[in-house]
């Protein structure tokens, strides 16, 4: 079965009229399937980790893997945008910059509103994340096979700035808001649960798709484990010419 024909089905059944609408506010509902929470916590995974090993020539290698990882992590997030449960689907909280703006002036007041999914200033950083993503693995592979003068370097390491300056307003606006909402956000991502109606709950969590994510990422990782000099994933050029000057020394 796929996703799009599980949709109509995403939503629960309305509760009955016997339960107390205090007792449907409190209940602990699915928001987040699985997929969406694997591919946060890659993101995150593949981003921390090619950030930390982008000046150092012995981990080329591992930070290419991350970055053609971040590329794989975007063009999913993008199909499942549009395929996905509920709240995953950019239809369901991708607003305007009207919304966005009213939602930060009662964050600033201290009364933001209560959304079950992405709230208007999370939905525009996760597009944001999702846009600079791309633009670091395109650089970079343009980078990394020489087909820049220069310039797409320098656009590279503007574009990942850029994205850690995002990541670092994205994580105070969750912190803030799991303050002001007394929910904790961050266990959500990982949980997939958060409070609400029964029927704000996604129907399926779809862990069988975020296993053969899972799955597909960590068989690239192990295919360039493989493929690396010495088992690994160190820089191929680098390894190439250390092996050259060492013959060259040997005649």
């Amino acid at each position: 079965m796929s996703a799009t024909s599980a949709s109509p089905a995403d939503t629960a059944a309305t509760p009955s009229a016997e339960i107390p609408a205090q007792a449907q506010a409190v209940a602990r509902v699915l928001v987040w399937d699985a997929p969406v929470r694997v591919f946060h916590w890659l993101l995150v995974l593949s981003f921390t980790g090619a950030y930390i090993t982008a000046e150092s020539e012995s981990w080329r290698l591992l930070h290419v893997t991350l970055g053609y990882t971040m590329a794989g992590l975007v063009i999913f997030r993008v199909l499942w945008g549009l395929i996905g449960t509920r709240y995953a689907r950019f239809s369901s909280f991708v607003r305007g910059p009207r919304a966005v703006a009213s939602y930060l002036r009662a964050l600033l007041r201290r009364r933001p509103e209560h959304h079950i999914g992405h709230n208007p200033a999370g939905a525009m950083a996760i597009v944001a994340l999702l846009g600079l993503a791309a633009l670091i693995a395109a650089t970079g592979w343009a980078t990394y096979n020489d087909l820049d003068g220069g310039w797409l370097e320098d656009l590279h390491e503007l574009a990942a700035n850029t994205m850690l300056a995002v990541v670092g307003v994205h994580i105070a606006g969750v912190l803030a808001a799991s303050w002001l909402h007394r929910e904790n956000l961050v266990w959500a991502m990982v949980t997939g649960y958060k409070t609400g109606r029964p029927q704000d709950s996604v129907a399926r969590a779809w862990r069988s798709v975020a296993i053969l994510m899972l799955v597909a990422v960590l068989g690239f990782w192990w295919l360039q484990w493989q493929g690396a000099p010495s088992g690994r994933l160190t820089d191929r050029p680098a390894a190439a010419a250390k092996a050259a000057g060492l013959d060259s020394d040997d005649d």
